[in-house]
């Protein structure tokens, strides 16, 4: 089970802009980036109330529709860029071809992620997509239980992969062992503080601690 921004595509720089612009057309005054990618992996609206703790409802659903209204034109125009990161579209399909079930839980939405797959033709590899429209927040497990239930698997057959501490906390919440990436949003150490059984540097390193875990899944 994968998480996407930061783990399987390199999103951050759309994110960013969307978000920025999202607080301009409020009237507010926008968060820093730095700030933005942190809140990579929470659903929308829990990722504005974060950013923006003091907001009163109505200002934080302005500033959730204005970034998910940006977001959606800059899709529209063409000018959204979420490449794979380097080594993933080799790694998910050995692992496809080696029997293994895949599935990505993401704080994006239905669209967002149909849209992003589709982009680079990975959509039929994956057997479970579970996104914010349809689950609480991360660190909730309830994306991992559905993930598991499509999959017929229980959660010591599978591994949460994801790139930040929101996805090792949702893999403990739902007793499923994970693996962290170092080419996200949260650093190594917070990975490892909650819950990581390791943490790759590449893809190549990704599917090495995904072998040692199948020897030693305890």
């Amino acid at each position: 089970m994968f998480d996407c921004d930061g783990t399987l595509v390199d999103g951050q720089a759309d994110v960013c802009w969307a978000m920025e612009r999202a607080f301009i057309r409020a009237g507010l005054l926008p968060p820093e980036p730095a700030l933005v990618r942190r809140m990579v992996g929470l659903s929308l609206t829990v990722a504005v109330r974060e950013l923006a703790p003091g907001l009163d409802e109505g200002k934080a659903r302005e500033v959730t529709e204005f970034y998910k209204s940006s977001f959606r034109a800059r899709r529209e125009e063409g000018l959204l860029d979420e490449p794979l990161f380097d080594g993933i579209a080799e790694l998910l399909a050995r692992l496809h071809e080696a029997g293994w079930s895949l599935a990505v839980a993401t704080g994006k939405s239905d669209r967002g992620l149909a849209a992003c797959l589709a982009v680079h033709g990975i959509a039929d590899l994956f057997v479970s997509l579970q996104t914010a429209d349809r689950h609480p927040s991360k660190p909730h497990p309830a994306m991992l239980e559905a993930a598991l239930f499509e999959a017929g698997a229980q959660p010591e057959e599978a591994v949460m992969i994801g790139d930040t501490s929101f996805d090792m906390q949702m893999a403990a919440a739902a007793r499923v062992p994970a693996i962290g990436v170092a080419w996200g949003y949260h650093d190594a150490s917070e990975l490892l503080a909650t819950g990581a059984r390791g943490v790759a540097g590449t893809a190549a390193e990704l599917a090495e601690l995904l072998a040692e875990l199948l020897e030693r899944p305890s």
